[in-house]
C-alpha cells in the first residue's frame, strides 16, 4: 500500500470527521483522481509528441494518450482532429503514489518554490495547478529533453466545497502558500 493511501485511511479520515463534524466514514472526501496533461500544439514536430508520451510515462507510470482539437479555430491554423496533446488519467494505487512522489520529490526542487497556489480550486472541490518545467521530477533525464514542457494537474476530489477539499489536501501534505 502507498504511503499516501496509508496515511490517508488512518490519520486523515478520523481528523477530517472530527473537524468537519462527519458521522459517518463515507462522507468524508476523498481523492478520486488527478490528470496529468501536456499541451504540446501544432507547431512542434511530430517527435514532440513522441517525447510528451515518453516524459508522461515516466512521470505517472501509465502510458498517456494523445488529445485531439475538438474544434475548429482559424486563428490558431487548427482543425478538428488535430492532435494537440498528451493526458494521463491516474486513479487508485498510482494516484496515490504520483501525489506521494509530487509532494515530497517534485515540489522541493521546484526553483524559490514558497507552495502552491491557493487560488486553483475551482468552486467544487477540485484543484488545478500548472507547472513550468517537466525537470523537476526525478524520472526525466535533463540531457534528453528536447523541448522545454510544462504540465497541467487536476487533482479531482468528491468534498463538495473548496475548503473541504483544500483541508483534505492539506492534512495530505499538500504545501500551500501562505
Amino acid at each position: 500500500m502507498a504511503d499516501m493511501k496509508k496515511k490517508y485511511n488512518e490519520e486523515v479520515v478520523p481528523a477530517l470527521m472530527k473537524k468537519l463534524g462527519y458521522k459517518n466514514v463515507m462522507q468524508v472526501p476523498k481523492l478520486k483522481k488527478i490528470v496529468l496533461s501536456m499541451g504540446i500544439g501544432t507547431k512542434m514536430e511530430k517527435d514532440a509528441f513522441t517525447e510528451g508520451k515518453n516524459i508522461l510515462a515516466a512521470i505517472s507510470g501509465q502510458l498517456p494518450v494523445i488529445t485531439k482539437a475538438k474544434k475548429n479555430v482559424a486563428n490558431f491554423k487548427l482543425r478538428v482532429g488535430q492532435p494537440v496533446g498528451v493526458m494521463v488519467t491516474l486513479r487508485s494505487s498510482r494516484m496515490y503514489e504520483f501525489l506521494d512522489r509530487f509532494v515530497h520529490n517534485a515540489l522541493p526542487r521546484i526553483r524559490d518554490f514558497r507552495g502552491v497556489p491557493k487560488r486553483g480550486f475551482d468552486k467544487v472541490g477540485d484543484y488545478n495547478m500548472g507547472i513550468q518545467d517537466v525537470s523537476v521530477f526525478t524520472e526525466i533525464d535533463m540531457e534528453k529533453l528536447k523541448y522545454p514542457m510544462g504540465l497541467n494537474i487536476t487533482i479531482v476530489t468528491s468534498a463538495q466545497t473548496d475548503a473541504e477539499a483544500k483541508e483534505l489536501l492539506t492534512m495530505m501534505e499538500m504545501p500551500f502558500a501562505r
